[in-house]
């Protein structure tokens, strides 16, 4: 719940576990009116999964809310935004990962990307104003 003038932050991170010191976690932390997308421990991989979780999320907001995701949380983003019609006010999409190409070792492959349903990377207009902000030395962009 927060004051209909005031948007509600929503935090949507990566697949990463909690990390304390995550510019996100100190985000939440600081800002009165924001929270996260629970991290997930079961089917921690299925884009599905984590879209209804993100959805699931919303529900719990009454009034305007303005999404901060990052890394697999802009790829949960995205996929959320295609099958959901809420008015979200506005986007913060940092470092959006580039699951099209091999990620370093340690991270998923493309194929079990794909098979959990991230790929193929969806590429339409997102119905919500959104900025991006990449990095040139991101290993996962």
């Amino acid at each position: 719940m927060n004051d209909a003038a005031t948007p509600a932050i929503l935090l949507v991170p990566g697949l990463r576990d909690h990390v304390a010191a995550h510019w996100q976690t100190l985000l939440e932390e600081r800002l009165p009116n924001a929270t996260s997308v629970p991290r997930m421990e079961r089917d921690k991989l299925s884009c599905a999964a984590w879209v209804a979780k993100l959805d699931e999320s919303l529900a719990a907001i009454d009034g305007p809310v303005i999404l901060v995701a990052h890394s697999a949380g802009v790829m949960i983003t995205v996929h959320w935004a295609l099958r959901n019609r809420r008015p979200i006010a506005g986007a913060l999409l940092a470092t959006p990962p580039d699951f099209e190409s091999p990620l370093p070792e340690g991270y998923p492959t493309p194929d079990v990307l794909r098979q959990n349903g991230w790929l193929p990377t969806p590429r339409r207009r997102l119905p919500f104003p959104s900025i991006i902000a990449a990095s040139a030395n991101d290993p996962l962009a």
